[in-house]
């Protein structure tokens, strides 16, 4: 856990959760707390706090740090669903932060879908004619899947591509199994939220299968315009 002291006696305080990487939780803390410092300079006299559910206790440090506070709980996920609405919760609640303001998750902000399509235009305007929105998925709930297909028709009716397509790391149909059917011309936007080992690993491995030959985009949670997202929907609450 990162802890970010704007001031001496914060106005406001935040806590902002990600999944981690189990298999190794370093990298992906050190980047939730570098965005946590980012998301700090854009909400002069708050106090913003990072925490991997990967990284052993990460959430315990966190709610003692917070100890009394009505803190904003905010969660580094794509959609809701079973991790977000259940368990997240409990996790929060067994590390003592009973008190916190659970918000909306990331990538339901319509700001940060509004950023995915302009990601999603900004291929076509590169000679992209078709997309790949490859996301997480989950074999526990829908929510995810429904997020995901339900923001490439979005993309499709918004952007002018001719085909875009939702491809899944964890359920079907799998992202190889999607991009094996694309054009040569398609691109891969990741719907993730940062740089873990989906992204730098899972993706680059299941396009290489597929023999896909567009480029593989950023995450959705790599652009420069997120910390400035996720620091407005703190204001708001």
């Amino acid at each position: 856990m990162s802890e970010v002291r704007v001031t001496a006696a914060a106005e406001r305080r935040a806590l902002i959760v990600a999944h981690g990487q189990p298999s190794d939780p370093a990298p992906a803390a050190a980047e939730i707390a570098a965005l946590a410092a980012r998301v700090a300079a854009h909400l002069p006299g708050w106090e913003v706090l990072a925490a991997t559910l990967a990284a052993e206790d990460d959430l315990r440090r966190a709610a003692a740090a917070l100890a009394g506070a009505r803190a904003l709980v905010y969660p580094l996920f794509m959609t809701d669903g079973w991790f977000t609405e259940t368990h997240l919760p409990a996790r929060l609640a067994a590390a003592g932060l009973r008190d916190g303001v659970l918000l909306p998750p990331f990538g339901l902000d319509p700001a940060v879908q509004a950023l995915t399509l302009r990601l999603a235009a900004g291929a076509a305007v590169a000679g992209a004619t078709a997309l790949v929105l490859a996301a997480h998925g989950s074999f526990r709930s829908e929510a995810p899947a429904r997020v995901a297909r339900g923001l490439a028709g979005r993309i499709a009716a918004e952007t002018g591509l001719a085909r875009v397509e939702a491809g899944f790391i964890d359920q079907s149909p799998r992202l190889a199994e999607v991009a094996a059917g694309m054009p040569r011309t398609s691109a891969c936007l990741p719907y993730f939220a940062a740089r873990g080992g989906h992204v730098t690993e899972d993706l680059p491995r299941a396009l290489a299968e597929a023999g896909f030959a567009g480029p593989l985009l950023p995450p959705v949670g790599a652009h420069p315009e997120v910390p400035g997202l996720i620091a407005a929907a703190l204001r708001s609450a």
